[in-house]
């Protein structure tokens, strides 16, 4: 469903992404995992058209996103780590503005924002304001309206930033609910017990290269532990010292 060949970015001197290949199948949650500075953004605007790629090749459900970017990105749903909302419209106003974006029918708009808005808990704020929403109430309208046009791909960016245990709760179980249902989620996330929980395989991404790829108890065998996985992440991208620390400041 999502298909990267040799995919490069560079900033002059400096390769934020070297040659990244991906094969990312529908109906499965795959987690993208890496230290601050690693690529993973870089990545991620690369593959939702944000950002031109120096080199390589993304395919989006067999359609080339550098050939023909608006059909690619008719596919695609995306929730970035600061997304922007127009905090003088309403959440149900929202919504309309999103859904005529992407040229819907009203009829379609309604009835999917009144699903969405429900489905996230958000119901009975529709016709609020967004400037008087908590940040978890925020993440959840920008979710519902990532997910408003029914994509096939949902590319997430740090999901339960600000989210409350409820939300974060809600949140896993529609990621798992949309592959479930053959969408395909490509999650990239710091909260490393949240990709064990919800992904059915990671890439581990460091200085801009995979260093590790397969399921959760793949890269344990792979790597010789039952631990979870941070020990795992903590080990392939060098930061024993920095958990070492936080061990002894704790005792």
């Amino acid at each position: 469903m999502i298909v990267t060949k040799g995919l490069t970015k560079q900033y002059g001197s400096l390769t934020a992404v070297d040659h990244l290949d991906l094969d990312v199948r529908p109906g499965e949650v795959f987690g993208f995992l890496g230290p601050n500075g690693a690529g993973k953004t870089t990545t991620i605007k690369m593959l939702v058209g944000m950002l031109a790629p120096t080199a390589g090749e993304i395919a989006i459900d067999g359609i080339n996103l550098l050939k023909d970017p608006l059909a690619a990105k008719r596919l695609i749903g995306f929730i970035p780590d600061r997304p922007y909302l127009y905090e003088k419209l309403t959440a149900r106003e929202f919504l309309q503005f999103v859904g005529r974006l992407y040229d819907m029918p009203a009829e379609d708009i309604e009835r999917f924002s009144t699903e969405l808005l429900g489905m996230f808990e958000l119901a009975g704020w529709a016709e609020e304001l967004i400037e008087n929403f908590s940040h978890g109430m925020k993440q959840r309208l920008i979710m519902s309206a990532a997910l408003l046009h029914r994509p096939k791909v949902m590319i997430v960016d740090e999901p339960m930033v600000g989210l409350d245990p409820k939300g974060a709760r809600l949140v896993k179980r529609i990621l798992r609910q949309l592959a479930s249902t053959g969408h395909t989620v490509f999650m990239s996330t710091h909260t490393l017990e949240v990709a064990e929980e919800v992904c059915d395989r990671v890439a581990i991404i460091n200085h801009g290269k995979i260093i590790a790829l397969g399921t959760v108890a793949e890269l344990k065998e792979a790597n010789a532990t039952e631990g979870k996985l941070e020990s795992i992440f903590l080990e392939l991208t060098g930061g024993e010292e920095e958990a070492d620390l936080i061990g002894m400041l704790k005792e």
